[in-house]
């Protein structure tokens, strides 16, 4: 096509945005009088008012060509990341658009671009992500033609402008189409048999040119979408949409207006999906414990009952300790590395054709029917799977090892399994995982790596071994991930916020974490006691009374994960997004602000919110609060020692306290943290009585030692944290009332509206990293001590919630309405942190409030939750605005009173957040190929 020399064109654009005070459109396009597309060379927008609308706009004399592509941002001077002498604060979803302009121009001409900003929360964002384009419609052709055919395409006229209509749908199917109508004669007067077709040039946007006189402006229309066998009404978007134009003189021609960009209906896509642990898999085959390759009758499930997506828990390698310790699936021994426990050993040697030999074949059949119990047990598995591993690889490794499939992964992948595999080989040497144990190898430098994996050195094939295993597990959970989307079913991840300090990542980057600190959550419903260090981790319903929780994972060190752009995190996601196109991430609170607990601590009742804005002394001391140093230590009196021990208060304290003025007290240097206090020994052989004793001496004094008011900044001497629920403490008690007045207003600031602006800036400085490290759809587990400023940050960027209706997200409410949930969520009636719905209707008091108040029951309510009250609660999520709605496997097999009546419902809970070392062994009893069989429960699925 000829590019027209000499001819120019005037370029309108326009968008409309509610900017704030101090923000700005920017526009890059493409060509050097639109910035060659680099921000900074960006054109700024000037804004107009039109009625309730804020319109950014800017008109650009340019070379006529084909067409120009161009972008849109946010700029805001307090935006957190800088281009040129812009700051950009986000930019336009849609990303690089583009305008055709039309051919027959003789210059001068005039181009009207309306666009509709796209935000990261518009369906058309979300479905941008690769769950859709890689799953959901991928069996959909594509269509890449560029822009229109010229023989639907039109040359302006005096009188007339060419109206070009562009909308995106992404949820066609193939032979559907869109089409326009509206109120003028081109778009048949709003007759339904007179509508304009728009054609598809470029997946998923459709477009259509009209000529239209000057005197039918304004003018309103919608779309609609056509199936083969013709217009489906219901189809029909509800949303009227109009074109206006302003005419500055009668010899102006209007050569193009281009409309919204936007969706062709107004009924947002929805789907249902099953959440499921992979270890809580069960089929004929698997051994011991769930595997990956029972991932695909799962999936077989799913699709033949209408569910489009299956969550599981992380899958990473937690074997830390050694023990059945290690069957907590968040507890991550390797960012990278996958855990052997899912390991298909009957598949060893499919991918090279053959078959097991009669021995092993002998052996593996015999531990499947072993192994084949009620729960996991995962000492046993593990133990088997190990030696059975090694067995085939001993006979028949070197062909893998040596074969290009091998070498090809292992080239991709080496950066991270050669480390894993050396710390694997120091750990068993060790007897440990504490690496810093590991005297002069407790370094994880890549002299120490490469001389243990070092071809042909003394360790080499105990490394060899380890990643055999992982090539097979790689394999292994690719062909599930495949096999899922083939059959259109979405797999979704699970992203834990932490890792273990026990593991490679802290080896080889410690730089990378705060080693001296644990993470965890501020108290809650689920923590009325404490969490001790490597605990399971529930979610509250918001802040409660209690110990908190310490999880035992080291903080990050955000600035030196910033340095080098996140690329850590950019490293872990692009490997999960290998077998995964969603993900959830855990507590994503902590990307807010993460509750950081003193290393020494055992609870998390003294930790602390980071990032935050701590009191200062002078502040402090100008609102009358001075004496800090007898704030921030345990008060300890004779009136409580004799109130916490009774008649040993005198033995207690001569043990474990010192004297500190008349009746008071401190704690001895030796157990003057929690850490020391729960390390108060006792002997495994002790009768019921001194073990009675003990804990409650423990118990007692860990009371003491939080009995404090405020808590000193670890590196900030003129800097303190308000501990939390002070108010309930002794210590405070005992202050003036002016004191406590005082204090008690600091605390509610501190915890509920001082740092909202810090914690959305802490946000947004990193999840957006996050999200750009793949195309994956993102979902946030947003439970718990909720701050205000996370829903409108996870709005803003797209990031779906989570909605439990048991925990309620409004204050004075015990359930949640799922009618009410916002689209950009994901609705379930429980998940792996929560009892399941049998097991949760046990409680009759509760059953009655939720079956009149939310399942408007008539009535006496029934005595279990049987097949009609699951059906109805699972009905309700089904109806729901959500844009997913996970099911438990559990609440599903609960739809069956046969599944019902074969287990009690307590054995079917993954996790008891009240028990600080949880086993985490559930497995559905009912293998998956039965399931697959049973069609009248499939059928009402």
């Amino acid at each position: 096509m000829s590019q027209h020399p000499g001819i120019s064109v005037t370029l309108h654009f326009s968008v409309a945005y509610p900017t704030q005070w101090g923000q700005c459109i920017l526009l890059a396009g493409s060509g050097a009088l639109l910035g060659g597309l680099e921000w900074s060379k960006a054109r700024q927008l000037s804004c107009t008012n039109d009625k309730d609308l804020i319109v950014w706009e800017a008109t650009i004399v340019l070379p006529w060509k084909p067409s120009y592509t161009y972008k849109y941002a946010l700029d805001d001077t307090s935006g957190p990341s800088v281009h040129g002498n812009w700051i950009i604060e986000k930019e336009d979803a849609a990303g690089e658009r583009t305008v055709w302009l039309p051919e027959g121009l003789q210059g001068g001409e005039l181009v009207e671009v309306v666009d509709s900003w796209v935000d990261k929360s518009h369906p058309a964002a979300l479905m941008a992500s690769a769950a859709f384009t890689k799953v959901l419609f991928s069996h959909k052709s594509l269509v890449r033609t560029g822009g229109l055919p010229l023989d639907a395409r039109c040359s302006p006229a005096p009188g007339e402008t060419v109206v070009r209509l562009q909308v995106a749908d992404f949820q066609l199917e193939d032979g559907e189409a869109v089409l326009v109508t509206g109120g003028i004669p081109q778009l048949g007067n709003w007759q339904p048999d007179q509508m304009c077709q728009l054609t598809e040039t470029h997946t998923p946007f459709w477009e259509a040119e009209l000529r239209v006189p000057y005197s039918c402006f304004p003018f309103t229309y919608k779309y609609a979408i056509q199936t083969a066998e013709g217009l489906v009404a219901g189809r029909v978007c509800a949303v009227q949409r109009q074109v206006d134009v302003a005419v500055q003189s009668s010899s102006e021609v209007m050569s193009g207006v281009r409309a919204a960009r936007g969706a062709a209906r107004d009924r947002h896509w929805r789907g249902a999906g099953v959440a499921v642990p992979v270890f809580s898999l069960r089929s004929q085959h698997s051994v011991g414990v769930g595997e990956f390759l029972d991932l695909m009758p799962l999936v077989d499930l799913a699709d033949r009952s209408g569910m489009r997506l299956i969550q599981v828990l992380p899958v990473n390698d937690t074997c830390v300790y050694g023990t059945w310790y290690d069957s907590y699936p968040y507890s991550t021994l390797s960012v990278h590395a996958l855990h052997p426990q899912y390991l298909a050993l009957r598949d060893l040697l499919a991918e090279e054709g053959q078959e097991l030999p009669h021995d092993l074949a002998a052996e593996l059949h015999k531990a499947r029917r072993e192994l084949d119990k009620p729960a996991v047990d995962y000492e046993a598995t593990m133990a088997f799977k190990s030696a059975f591993g090694r067995a085939v690889y001993d006979r028949y490794g070197q062909g893998t090892l040596t074969s290009p499939a091998f070498a090809a992964w292992f080239g991709e992948n080496a950066h991270w399994l050669r480390p894993y595999a050396a710390f694997c080989f120091l750990r068993d040497i060790f007897q440990t995982a504490e690496h810093w144990r590991w005297g002069a190898l407790s370094s994880g430098s890549d002299e120490v790596v490469d001389r243990l994996t070092r071809p042909g050195g003394e360790f080499y094939p105990r490394m060899q071994l380890t990643y055999y295993t992982q090539f097979h597990l790689h394999r292994q959970l690719l062909r599930a991930s495949q096999y899922a989307a083939a059959k259109r079913v979405v797999l979704k991840g699970d992203l834990p916020i932490g890792v273990d300090k026990r593991s490679v990542d802290t080896w080889r980057a410690p730089h990378l974490f705060r080693m001296d600190k644990s993470t965890g959550a501020p108290p809650d419903a689920f923590s009325p006691t404490g969490k001790a260090r490597g605990a399971t981790r529930g979610r509250g319903r918001g802040p409660g009374h209690g110990g908190g929780r310490n999880w035992g994972f080291p903080t990050y060190d955000w600035s030196a994960m910033s340095a080098d752009g996140f690329a850590w995190w950019r490293s872990r996601l692009s490997h999960l997004a290998q077998y995964f196109t969603a993900y959830r991430i855990d507590h994503v609170l902590g990307f807010f602000r993460i509750w950081e607990v003193p290393g020494d601590c055992v609870t998390g009742l003294l930790g602390y919110f980071r990032p935050s804005q701590p009191l200062t002394k002078s502040e402090l001391e100008q609102r009358g609060v001075w004496d800090t140093e007898r704030l921030v230590k345990p008060l300890i009196t004779e009136a409580a020692l004799k109130q916490l021990f009774g008649e040993r208060w005198e033995v207690v304290a001569a043990t474990y306290l010192l004297e500190d003025g008349p009746g008071k007290y401190k704690l001895r240097p030796a157990y003057s943290s929690e850490c020391a206090i729960a390390a108060i020994p006792l002997r495994p052989d002790s009768p019921a009585w001194l073990v009675r004793e003990v804990e409650e001496t423990r118990a007692g004094l860990m009371r003491l030692r939080q009995n404090v008011v405020l808590l000193a900044d670890p590196e900030d001497p003129e800097a303190f944290h308000p501990r939390f629920g002070l108010m309930g403490t002794s210590s405070y008690a005992a202050l003036p009332a002016p004191w406590r007045a005082t204090l008690r207003h600091m605390h509610d600031d501190y915890f509920y509206r001082r740092q909202e602006d810090v914690w959305r800036t802490s946000a947004m400085s990193k999840l957006p990293a996050l999200q750009a490290a793949t195309d994956m759809l993102v979902c946030g587990e947003d439970l718990g001590f909720v701050p205000t400023c996370v829903p409108p940050v996870m709005k803003e960027l797209g990031l779906l919630g989570l909605r439990i209706q048991r925990m309620a997200t409004e204050r004075d409410k015990e359930f949640n309405n799922p009618a009410a949930y916002p689209y950009l969520t994901v609705a379930s009636p429980s998940c792996h942190d929560v009892t399941p719905l049998r097991a949760w209707w046990s409680d009759p008091e509760r059953a009655e409030r939720f079956y009149y108040h939310q399942l408007g029951g008539c009535g006496p309510p029934p005595p279990t939750c049987g097949p009609n009250v699951v059906r109805a609660v699972l009905q309700q999520h089904i109806n729901c605005p959500s844009m997913l709605t996970i099911f438990p496997l559990q609440d599903l097999m609960a739809l069956s009173s046969e599944y019902a009546s074969q287990r009690p419902s307590q054995e079917e809970v993954i996790n008891d957040p009240t028990v600080p070392k949880h086993y985490w062994r559930f497995r559905i009893h009912t293998p998956l190929e039965a399931l697959l069989a049973d069609c009248d429960w499939l059928a009402t699925i």
